[in-house]
């Protein structure tokens, strides 16, 4: 099987990279080179996918049974993947995201027949409309598309909380070991899920070339369900510490932080309980065996193996430290007038 990851080194594709790999799969990346550690076992074509003609040349004589476009994002990239891969697979692989459903939701469990509309995030409109452009291109055209919706996903280089910085993730778990306070929007008794990229991997794998999965989407994502607060006490554990929560309403955070508005209103300020009937059903291997107090431990022995990935994003600390502030003002202040008013 031969098979083209456009990407291939970011934090979801990386498992699934060292998967195919193992499974023998003659496996393409197309990217610019810069992480061939990621990239071991793989061919490398050199070229950045944004520049189309470039790519058209990088891509002479060749031919795959499934393209995989890790880093596709807009409706631009779309016309552009359409472009270059309309008779060059078998299989076209589009990574959108569990974002993209109906918020707020009007159903507790998500199914890939969910409605997809999400106001409040254009990273999720953005996807949900390159899955409009694609299959309108398999109904006209014919062209091979997969879709796959993956929840919150991560893995050794990522503590993945509903208020952390996602560039220097340690951020939140060095606030924990340091006995500060960190922040869980509501009352952390929203349900989440969370999955570890290595078993994301099997059921994405298990999904390259497989012809019957064209025309589908896919929810590929773990049966574990927690709330937030759990989540964030298994990670506060994992580090060795108990952690200190403030639950803030997320209207709050965001009228303070409107940056947040569609990471918390359009994605994690809601319950997401995915059905995985579909995945399993197609790929039969699949099965989440990671829960996440295992998998957050891997996580925290990979920061603390390396000091120097221990980095902090000192601005966003910041942000948080006058964020609880504010809000312990206020509560505070409310409670004295009520009381007050006794």
């Amino acid at each position: 099987m031969k098979v083209l990851f456009i990407g291939g080194t970011g934090l979801i594709s990386t498992a699934s990279t060292r998967l195919a790999v193992e499974r023998g799969i003659d496996l393409y990346l197309l990217n610019r080179g810069s992480d061939p550690d990621r990239a071991r076992g793989t061919t490398t074509i050199l070229a950045d996918a944004h520049d189309e003609a470039a790519t058209t040349r990088a891509l002479a004589g060749h031919r795959f049974d499934a393209v995989v476009d890790w880093v596709a994002f807009t409706p631009e990239d779309i016309e552009r993947d359409i472009r270059l891969f309309g008779d060059r697979t078998g299989q076209f692989i589009f990574i959108s995201s569990a974002s993209a459903y109906l918020k707020p939701l009007g159903d507790w469990i998500i199914r890939e027949d969910t409605p997809l509309a999400n106001p409040f995030w254009d990273y999720s409109r953005n996807k949900i409309a390159c899955e409009e452009r694609l299959m309108r291109e398999y109904r006209e055209a014919g062209f091979p598309v997969t879709i796959v919706r993956p929840s919150l996903t991560y893995g050794d280089t990522q503590v993945p909380l509903c208020v952390n910085s996602w560039q220097l993730p340690y951020t939140a778990v060095a606030r924990m070991r340091a006995g500060k306070k960190v922040i869980v929007p509501g009352d952390g008794t929203s349900l989440w899920t969370i999955t570890h990229n290595s078993d994301f991997a099997v059921g994405f794998v298990g999904l390259l070339a497989r012809r019957a999965a064209i025309g589908h989407a896919f929810n590929i994502m773990s049966d574990e369900v927690l709330t937030w607060d759990q989540i964030y006490r298994q990670t506060a554990a994992a580090a060795g510490v108990e952690a200190q929560i403030v639950h803030i309403a997320s209207d709050f955070i965001t009228a303070c932080m409107p940056d947040e508005t569609g990471s918390l209103t359009g994605d994690k300020s809601g319950s997401a309980v995915f059905d995985t009937t579909k995945i399993k059903r197609f790929v039969p291997e699949f099965r989440a065996v990671t829960p996440y107090a295992e998998g957050i431990k891997r996580t925290i022995a990979w920061f603390d193996a390396d000091p120097a990935r221990q980095k902090v994003d000192a601005a966003m600390d910041a942000d948080w430290d006058r964020l609880i502030e504010a809000y312990e003002r206020g509560l505070a202040a409310a409670v004295k007038t009520f009381a007050k008013g006794a």
